[in-house]
Order: structure tokens, then sequence, then C-alpha cells
């Protein structure tokens, strides 16, 4: 018993800001960004929680595959920027979209929350012990992004994603693979304090503000090794070679670093669709995004195989394997 996808949906903010716009308020420009990173704008949410994103991305989901609120069993939702400790913002969403019969918790690996999230929906109804979920990846990044600072700032965007899935029990349909990891002890590479902590002392997190401090460098060299590592995991556990997936579909991070991804596992861009021009980096709600955006527009077709691979702070890094 393993998973499919049976229905997609996502949630975006309303306002935009352009690469233009960044270049009104940091040292920055539009021509720089996009040769570094691919971004051209990013959604920022004003009105919208992570939250309300995230119900609105359950609920189109829920459309997607022809089921009501009061059927989904289980709700995790992937999220590292919730605006509130207690209650989880799982169960915010559970009331938001009344799915009432639906146990419900958050899961934080940060970028690759996602993938975290769904592959403990697969062992829940591999398990037996629920029949369906719903997988969401949500993200307010612009509050806990120093908006003077020209490393994040120009990176990250807000939005959700979600994913509604069944047990699947036909032969080579569904989850194939799977792969997931971390490496803690490098996590101060990518780190945000909490909030209620920003004017603490502690020396293992030697920053007093709750924003996001990265070391790009570093991210950028774990992603390209560790990435193909793991995708090469989990096709050799679905039987399959590179070249036989029909598309990757990775962390919308940063165009570089899936040009080098792509590179190192012998497959052309072409198959490595992407959305970071228009979003940005969506932290756990940008491989869910991608893929909503990919199902609606119908260029994923019963019967493909795809690969989802997310990485981000923690380290945390994920692949899986599944055939639509």
């Amino acid at each position: 018993m393993t998973i499919r996808i049976s229905g997609t949906g996502s949630a975006l903010p309303e306002m935009i800001r352009t690469n233009f716009d960044l270049e009104k308020t940091v040292d920055t420009s539009d021509a720089w960004i996009r040769e570094r990173t691919g971004i051209g704008q990013r959604h920022i949410a004003r009105e919208e929680t992570v939250a309300s994103l995230a119900a609105e991305a359950c609920r189109q989901a829920l459309s997607s595959a022809g089921a009501e609120a009061g059927d989904a069993e289980l709700i995790l939702v992937a999220s590292c920027s919730a605006e509130m400790l207690l209650p989880c913002l799982a169960c915010r969403v559970q009331s938001d979209i009344g799915a009432v019969n639906a146990a419900a918790f958050d899961i934080n690996a940060a970028c690759a929350g996602f993938l975290f999230a769904l592959q403990t929906a697969n062992a829940y109804i591999a398990s037996g012990m629920y029949r369906n979920a719903l997988v969401v990846g949500a993200e307010v990044l612009s509050r806990i992004t120093d908006q003077s600072d020209r490393s994040t700032c120009v990176l990250f965007g807000d939005g959700a994603g979600a994913v509604f899935v069944q047990a699947c029990d036909e032969p080579g349909m569904g989850m194939l693979g799977m792969v997931q990891g971390s490496d803690g002890g490098r996590g101060a590479v990518l780190q945000c304090r909490a909030g209620h902590y920003a004017d603490a002392d502690n020396e293992a997190f030697p920053f007093r503000d709750p924003y996001i401090h990265m070391e790009g460098g570093e991210v950028y060299k774990f992603a390209v090794r560790t990435v193909p590592e793991c995708i090469g995991q989990a096709l050799l556990q679905a039987g399959l070679e590179a070249e036989e997936i029909d598309l990757y579909i990775l962390h919308q991070a940063n165009i570089r670093i899936i040009e080098a991804i792509a590179k190192r596992l012998g497959v052309g861009m072409e198959r490595f669709p992407h959305d970071l021009e228009r979003v940005g980096n969506t932290s756990s709600a940008a491989i869910p995004l991608l893929l909503d955006e990919l199902h609606k527009s119908g260029k994923i077709q019963r019967g493909a195989k795809l690969v989802l691979s997310g990485f981000g702070a923690g380290l945390t890094y994920g692949a899986c394997v599944m055939r639509w």
C-alpha cells in the first residue's frame, strides 16, 4: 500500500513585489537578481496569513480531488513561518475548512518540509491508520526576512500549495521510492531565531533579530552535492534510471542550483520545470505550488514518472519518486 495524489491546490497573496520595486529600497538591480537567482518577482502577504493561505490551498486540493472537507482524515502542514506557536497551524486549517474528522499537526523541516510531510502521510496510510490526507506547504517568509538585507530579501516570497493524497494499491503507481535525511551539524548556515527570543543571548544563535540569516555559498554546495545523491538513492529504490523520469520537480531556491543538479544527473533542463521567476523561493510551499501549476495546465498526465526533491534549513533534504 502506498499513496497517490488525487488533487492539488495553491494560494498566493495578491500583492506582488518585483525586482524593480526592490531597486528602490536596497542596493540591487533586476539584472543582478535575475542573473544570480532567476527570480523576477515574489508575492508578499498583507492581509493574508500562513493559515489563510494554507486553508485556501486545501480547499482547492479537495475540490480538485472531488472530495469534501469532512472526508479528510489527516492534515499535515509543513511550515517554518507560522504566526502562532499554539494552536498549531494544521489545527487552524482544520477549523477554517471544516475538516472535523481529521487529525492535524505541523511539520517543520524548512524547505524540505513538504517532502517530509508527504512521506509522513505515506507512512500513516501504508500502515492502514488513515485512508487519505491533506498535505500542505505554507509560508509567509516576508515577515521573517530583513527587507534591508539584499542577500535574503531578493529571494523569499509567500504562498501555499497542497495535495490531497489517498491510498493506492495499484501496482507500479503512486510512491515508488523515497529518501530523507538531515545534517544537523551544519544547521548554522541557515538559521532564524524565534521572535520571542530575539533579544536573548545565546552563543549558538548569535543573531539578535528574528530574521533569516543564510550563508548562501554553503547552502549552494550542500544542495548541488546532496540532492543528486538522494535522488539517485530514490531512483534505485524505484528501479528507474534518471533518463526515465518525465519531470523533476525540485525546491525552487535558485535557478543556478537547479541547473547544477540537472547537470550532475545528466538530464536536460527541459525536464526541470520552474516557477521561481514568478514566485521566488517559498520554502515548504515551493514544490506543491509548482506541482499544482503543472497539474492544472495538463503537463502531468496519468502514468507520468516524477521526482520531487527538497532541501533547506536543518540542514534537511529529501526526494521521492512517484508515478502519477
